[in-house]
């Protein structure tokens, strides 16, 4: 069990990180983002904007989960990110 935690596996553990981040974190942009457009227009947005901007958040949330697995598991296991 203590060679999963060597610094080997740097790159498992980081994405391991990211993928548990990801759903959580695009959930969290993907409200943000139909509540500014709700705010917006005035009414809820219908269903293919919300699909839009599900995707949008998607992509995001992807991007900013990898940059932050990568860097958080380079300084846990004392490497360079």
């Amino acid at each position: 069990m203590e060679g999963f935690l060597s610094s080997d596996y740097r790159w498992l553990w980081s994405a391991a990180l990211a993928i548990a981040l990801f759903f959580p974190i695009r959930q969290m942009i993907w409200v943000l983002a139909v509540r500014k457009e709700q705010r917006r227009g005035g009414e809820m947005p219908d269903e293919k904007m919300r699909q839009y901007l599900k995707g949008r958040a998607g992509v995001t949330s992807g991007l900013l989960c990898l940059v932050f697995a990568a860097v958080y598991g380079g300084v846990l296991f004392g490497g360079n990110p």
